[in-house]
């Protein structure tokens, strides 16, 4: 399977440890067995891979942990590994299981559990030993909510990946040069299953040079703002598969900075705050008033200052 794939053959992620020496009651062992070895597959470089870490933690308990570049990429990994008979997990907010698999994103971090489902609190505290870690917001859901074959989800952004998920869309005709992002789905059909795959383009100018290429193509084609959508091939239902394109729509998100209220905020500390000062420094100051007069004072009746009796007379007359 694409998730054992060798460490051996990616030496250049293995760059520091991302498991720990124990999760829970469970402490890691050394390997018993090689690990298996499969070809790189080139999905994983499209996502940018950056390391890979296999740790066995008992009898039939495996982690396998992926660091990946962003969020975006680690749903995509998250939707193409992910089991096909699994169900949603709420072990965080992207994780899917299975009887004997738990599948979960962290940030920019994939984990799968094999044999044993950790805790939350177990899962706390490997995310807080994760470095490097990226929680970027993830990008918008446009697929169409009815009548989706569960965990038929898929998140595309180069050739590698739509040709595995999407195989009848040329590369040539999406535009992965413009920064193209593809999420696609399959929805059940009583005539067929249809697949909606749906581009999203940087700026509405390009979706719809690009909406025009598809259609050239033969594909059904519906840009909205900077989303295009398509069913790729010829769908036996026409209607459900233009029902499908209609229930596609680009919604404009404004995302206003959210301000965190601390003490500074708040007058009424930095009046205290300035008494404060003020009485530190005149604290200081009597300080050193009573030292240079006390240190005066010693001298005078040590009889150790010369000055002491001295009087300056200006002789003004």
């Amino acid at each position: 399977m694409k998730i054992l794939v060798c460490l051996a053959i990616l030496p250049v992620l293995a760059s520091g440890a991302m498991l720990p020496d124990a999760i829970g009651s469970h402490t890691r062992r050394p390997p018993q067995n090689p690990p298996v070895a499969e070809p790189h597959d080139p999905v994983w470089a499209e996502l940018g891979l950056q390391q890979m870490e296999q740790g066995d933690y008992g009898p039939n308990f495996t982690v396998s942990a992926f660091r990946l570049p962003d969020t975006t990429a680690s749903l995509a990994a998250f939707y193409w590994l992910r089991p096909a008979s699994s169900k949603p997990s709420k072990a965080a907010p992207l994780a899917a299981e299975t009887s004997g698999e738990l599948l979960l994103t962290v940030g920019n971090y994939l984990i799968d559990f094999r044999g044993y489902k950790p805790s939350g609190a177990e899962i706390a505290s490997l995310a807080q030993g994760l470095g490097k870690t990226d929680h970027t917001p993830l990008p918008p859901n446009y697929l169409p909510p009815f009548d989706m074959v569960p965990n038929s989800e898929r998140y595309s952004t180069g050739p590698a990946a739509l040709h595995a998920f999407l195989p009848a869309i040329p590369a040539g005709v999406v535009g992965f040069q413009y920064g193209a992002e593809v999420e696609s789905a399959v929805f059940h059909n009583s005539q067929g299953d249809i697949t909606v795959a749906i581009f999203n383009y940087p700026t509405p100018q390009i979706a719809m040079k690009q909406a025009a290429g598809f259609e050239q193509a033969g594909f059904m084609t519906k840009r909205s703002g900077p989303l295009v959508s398509v069913v790729p091939g010829t769908p036996a239902d026409r209607s459900f598969a233009q029902m499908l394109l209609d229930g596609v729509e680009f919604r404009a998100q404004v995302t206003v900075p959210e301000h965190i209220y601390t003490l500074k905020d708040n007058i009424g500390n930095l009046v205290i705050n300035a008494f404060i000062l003020i009485g530190i420094l005149l604290a200081i100051t009597l300080a050193a008033g009573l030292f240079v007069g006390g240190f005066r004072i010693y001298q005078r009746r040590g009889g150790r200052d010369p000055d002491a009796n001295t009087v300056i007379s200006l002789h003004l007359e």
